[in-house]
């Protein structure tokens, strides 16, 4: 049975600032794991292929290459795109010129990385793969958050990705654990983006406490840092938000 899509979401927008780029949010088969305690993006998901595919293809239409970088996003990873999407997001970039690709997927799938790296190489498009690592700290990402990764060292993290993303705003965060999150984030990847904690229908919630120890104390230092993207709401990038009525 197809899950319910609970709303229309914007598709593309364009990122001016820090990394310039197009960004797209597709629609794929969903998030195999699905076992996260604060996400419910998954519920933009279908398994026809077909309906699917025809949605990416009229979203990716709308790309014009301008930065020659794009970002693509599907509320879940790249393996769980349909083929014939993946061949349009290949055309696509061919097309217009881009250069830089963006993707990003769970830990489960790392062995399929170098894979899509290759294959967008031969048409001389690098690849950038990001994962939620959400946090370093063991107890807190998998006892708490649930990720399902079952690898500790940022090190082993960075052979298969080359960014990540971090969740701040959560119960027994602290200001040091924020801290090292941050610096592991830069010492390791080319860039990290910093999710803050929102409400939504996963069984996590934002603790307001946490959220204003990152905002007085760390926002200040990395808000202006080129390689460190702060989203204070999931859709600050200018995807995944509500249409506006006509």
């Amino acid at each position: 049975m197809t899950p319910p899509i609970i709303y229309d979401p914007v598709r593309i927008s364009v990122i001016p600032d820090k990394n310039p780029r197009e960004m797209v949010m597709l629609r794929g088969c969903g998030c195999k794991w699905k076992k996260c305690r604060f996400c419910d993006y998954h519920m933009d998901a279908s398994p026809d292929a077909q309906a699917n595919f025809e949605l990416n293809r009229s979203v990716l239409d709308l790309v014009t290459g301008q930065y020659g970088c794009l970002e693509v996003i599907n509320s879940g990873s790249f393996p769980e795109l349909d083929e014939a999407t993946m061949n349009y997001i290949e055309k696509v970039c061919i097309d217009r010129g881009i250069q830089r690709l963006h993707f990003e997927c769970h830990w489960m799938y790392r062995k399929k990385c170098e894979a899509l790296r290759e294959r967008f190489r031969q048409k001389g498009i690098t690849i950038q793969l990001k994962i939620g690592v959400e946090s370093f700290d063991h107890e807190m990402r998998e006892n708490v958050m649930v990720k399902g990764m079952a690898e500790d060292r940022p090190e082993e993290i960075a052979r298969y990705f080359d960014e990540i993303c971090l969740l701040f705003g959560l119960t027994g965060q602290s200001l040091a654990s924020m801290e090292k999150d941050i610096r592991l984030g830069l010492q390791y990847f080319k860039r990290i983006c910093i999710n803050l904690m929102v409400e939504n229908t996963a069984p996590l919630k934002p603790d307001a406490e946490v959220i204003r120890i990152f905002m007085e104390n760390l926002y200040p230092l990395y808000r202006d840092n080129p390689r460190v993207d702060i989203l204070l709401n999931n859709t600050d990038f200018g995807v995944g938000g509500e249409k506006d009525a006509e």
